[in-house]
């Protein structure tokens, strides 16, 4: 059964709610904040994620923030910043940035629904998956460029060259 089918006939369905029900389909741990937030931790391969999602009606935007724990050496702090300008250049539906008050890498994206139009389970679930997939495959460059003491543009190959699957 497709995720949609729950929904198909439900009217003025909140967003986080669907949110909710995807989080415990997956068995991920969350809590709803707000009627209009909910947070929830995704397990990965390199880290387990941080995830939040928003609802705001007044701009019709439901927005995700990805989180995970980044504390890179303050004189690596210039060829991590550089990093993520080459990371933001090869993706398309999110961007990183880093907190560095917080010590923090953030994917962050925003889903505008304009018009009243509702987002529905497939597309959110495949917007908290894109966000872990991208921390997930940009991961390794982050340790090398600041951990590794790799050059930026060395530490993007494993992001670009890695194969990804099981065999």
């Amino acid at each position: 059964m497709a995720l949609s089918e729950d929904y198909l006939y439900a009217e003025d369905v909140h967003p986080i709610d669907i949110v909710e029900t995807l989080a415990e389909a997956h068995e991920w741990e969350f809590d709803r904040v707000t009627d209009d937030q909910i947070a929830m931790a995704v397990e990965g391969q390199w880290r387990t994620y941080s995830i939040t999602l928003a609802w705001s009606q007044m701009d019709e935007t439901l927005r995700l923030i990805c989180t995970f724990e980044m504390d890179p050496p303050p004189r690596r702090e210039g060829a991590l910043y550089e990093l993520l300008n080459r990371i933001n250049d090869r993706v398309w539906t999110g961007a990183f940035t880093f907190w560095p008050e917080q010590r923090l890498m953030v994917w962050r994206h925003g889903l505008v629904l304009s018009g009243g139009q509702m987002p529905g389970p497939e597309q959110i679930d495949r917007l908290i998956g894109a966000a872990v997939v991208a921390s997930e495959r940009f991961y390794p460059a982050f340790q090398l460029a600041t951990w590794g003491e790799r050059d930026p543009e060395d530490a993007m190959q494993v992001a670009i060259a890695e194969a990804y699957g099981r065999a």
